[in-house]
């Protein structure tokens, strides 16, 4: 018999899902079976799969240990990693972390990191947040069986800046409704080109082209799987032919900013996809930047709170460039 006590980071799950982490090499309609003949039980009694588990349940897996090997390859469990340093942790896993509380983490991504991996190996801030969480002794290798902390929303690679994550089961739950809902009000610093004097909202609909990765932005509907966006700005600077905006991101869609900025005739500084190539070669020979200089900079949350981060060193040194010039 093996017994589990579900942790408060595994708590919000439905059960079943948890037992699928656990036998994660057994079919469901085993895991089922052994659900109706209570070989498996949540607080001593027989179970669904469809409770969701709370702090502190009991769950008890009434299987042989062969057997029980068979459909978990999970046997061994790491212990706990001591060092309670968070400062140093973060040092470790090479993470800026800017908020943090009991449920969740936000951090400041730097240009050049994944979000998530795109294939084994990469390396990503999901991975960061994981041997950070671990490496302050805030996760341990065993709860990491049945529960992955992970983060909420995603910036592209070379875009700099905020990025939250749900460190338990609750403030995954919590965030993905306020993001769902747009209750989370996220802010972004951009460098564009062109003079830009007057607050506008801006929307319109967003044309994936897969085979390329990229996005164009329509003025009208063309078909039903287009997404309507809006993008809201507001220039707090100029510096030379350039404009440093606010921009509120009302909704979220992949490369929004970057291509309704575009779209406009005010491409960011920097950008190799919707960017002015003649304007990023004099960047790049002046001052060696060569992304898109746009840094997720704050973000409002339901409930008050406002997380700020501050732009990046290489935003100074463009426009330190396009004051002189």
């Amino acid at each position: 018999m093996k017994e589990f006590t579900v942790s408060s980071r595994e708590a919000g799950q439905r059960m079943d899902k948890y037992l699928f982490k656990v036998l994660n090499q057994a079919p469901g309609s085993f895991v089922y079976k052994m659900l109706r003949k209570k070989n498996i039980t949540l607080n001593g009694k027989k179970a669904s799969g469809k409770e969701l588990l709370q702090a502190q349940d009991c769950v008890r897996i009434f299987l042989s240990d062969e057997t029980f090997s068979k459909f978990s390859t999970l046997n061994s469990v790491g212990k706990k990693h001591d060092n309670r340093n968070p400062e140093r942790a973060a040092a470790k896993a090479g993470i800026a972390v800017v908020y943090e509380d009991d449920d969740i983490l936000v951090i400041d991504k730097p240009a050049g990191l994944l979000s998530q991996k795109a294939r084994a190996g990469d390396d990503s801030a999901n991975d960061r947040i994981l041997m950070y969480l671990l490496e302050s002794g805030q996760l341990t290798e065993e709860e990491l069986r049945t529960f992955h902390p992970s983060i909420c929303n995603r910036l592209d690679r070379n875009t700099s800046g905020l990025l939250l994550a749900g460190k338990t089961m609750r403030g995954l739950q919590d965030m993905a409704a306020q993001l769902k809902s747009r209750s989370v009000k996220k802010y972004y610093h951009a460098l564009v080109w062109g003079e830009m004097t007057e607050p506008q909202h801006l929307s319109g609909y967003l044309v994936k082209d897969h085979r390329n990765n990229l996005v164009r932005v329509s003025s009208e509907l063309s078909y039903a799987g287009e997404s309507r966006i809006e993008t809201a700005y507001r220039p707090l600077a100029h510096f030379g032919n350039a404009t440093l905006l606010e921009i509120h991101l009302v909704t979220g869609k992949s490369h929004q900013i970057r291509a309704h900025l575009a779209s406009v005739g005010h491409p960011i500084l920097g950008d190799p996809k919707y960017g002015d190539p003649a304007g990023n070669r004099k960047l790049r020979e002046k001052t060696g930047i060569k992304r898109q200089l746009l840094q997720a900079c704050r973000v409002e949350l339901a409930d008050g709170r406002v997380i700020r981060a501050d732009d990046p060193e290489d935003f100074r040194r463009a426009e330190n460039w396009l004051q002189s010039s």
